[in-house]
């Protein structure tokens, strides 16, 4: 381990058997490598995956802890080959980089690590696409903090697919899966102004957190406004605005923004949100944007799940992210 690039960083605990001399009709299980020992050639690369295995930030009970090795057990299921848009994703050169490293109790220690393995990431190889799966929303501030760490003269924006604001008070909270987005603004890491919210819908919202989104000039768009525009047309207006006043676009989005019905495993899923076709075409579009340098994935408990429905669709979000990046 003493030549492994990332010590904050346990390296992946899945090493998949591969054909050598197969190049075609792969699984992503095939496709995606893992990291070794030491230093890929990071030049070879596009897209980096990174797993952050945490959930006791989280203010509901969840698992989401579980998350990234479902959704790696989950790829074995997956083909590279999009027949939508008729796009291979093999033609794009991914690896794993494995999970954060986690502390039993100390959740602010934890936070520091995820930091900087952002920071690591845009350290090494600042050319590759980081795709994080998580772990509870706190993460998201965390991860955007190393982004803004390791790229200070940047202005950062934020896409966020959620049912929620997560704007909740960090007085209150702390840095939970509840506050990421005060917390980024709070600590001066994103503007409010920069910050685009679409899915939040129906009775999860405290006015208070429209309140304090409305005196940040925090924008979004519930879930009823976004059907009535269609989602296509939703994303492409916040990315055309986005794109005007920031030099990044981080995706997150929190798997709960579906509705129950479509992702039962959510800790806070309600009746009311996207479905999964809307949520995997959101994605894409968001991924075709030259703009858009990063997505996280958060808030799923695998342990909630019923026969696999809401880990499959978190993969197929990131695959679709992917190939919307293909497009690009």
């Amino acid at each position: 381990m003493t030549n492994y690039p990332y010590p904050m960083l346990d390296r992946p605990s899945m090493v998949w058997s591969k054909q050598a001399d197969r190049t075609s009709d792969l699984k992503v299980h095939e496709w995606i490598e893992t990291v070794g020992e030491s230093s890929p050639s990071w030049p070879d690369y596009d897209v980096t995956i990174l797993g952050v295995p945490l959930s006791k930030s989280s203010i509901s009970t969840s698992a989401a802890s579980d998350n990234p090795e479902a959704m790696r057990q989950a790829w074995k299921s997956f083909g590279t080959y999009n027949l939508d848009e008729d796009i291979d994703l093999a033609k794009l050169k991914a690896i794993d980089l494995g999970n954060v490293k986690q502390h039993a109790t100390d959740i602010p220690y934890t936070h520091q690590q995820i930091e900087q393995a952002m920071v690591a990431i845009r350290s090494h190889h600042p050319h590759t696409l980081p795709v994080t799966m998580g772990g509870d929303h706190s993460i998201t501030a965390m991860l955007v903090k190393g982004w803004k760490k390791a790229h200070p003269d940047e202005t950062v924006g934020i896409l966020q697919l959620d049912t929620h604001f997560d704007l909740r008070d960090l007085n209150a909270f702390g840095p939970a899966n509840g506050t990421p987005i005060r917390n980024l603004i709070e600590s001066g890491t994103v503007e409010g102004k920069h910050v685009h919210n679409i899915g939040l819908h129906g009775f999860f919202n405290a006015k208070e957190l429209k309140n304090y989104a409305d005196e940040h000039e925090v924008h979004y768009t519930t879930m009823k406004q976004a059907r009535k525009k269609g989602i296509a047309h939703v994303i492409t207006q916040a990315l055309e605005q986005l794109d005007g006043k920031v030099d990044t676009i981080y995706l997150t989005v929190d798997m709960d923004v579906l509705d129950i019905a479509h992702n039962p495993a959510a800790p806070a899923a309600t009746p009311g949100g996207m479905y999964t076709e809307e949520l995997f075409e959101a994605v894409q579009i968001a991924g075709e944007h030259p703009k858009v340098k990063a997505i996280d994935i958060v808030c799923l408990d695998p342990r909630k799940d019923l026969g696999g429905m809401s880990v499959k669709s978190a993969v197929h979000v990131m695959l679709s992210f992917l190939t919307g990046y293909c497009m690009r």
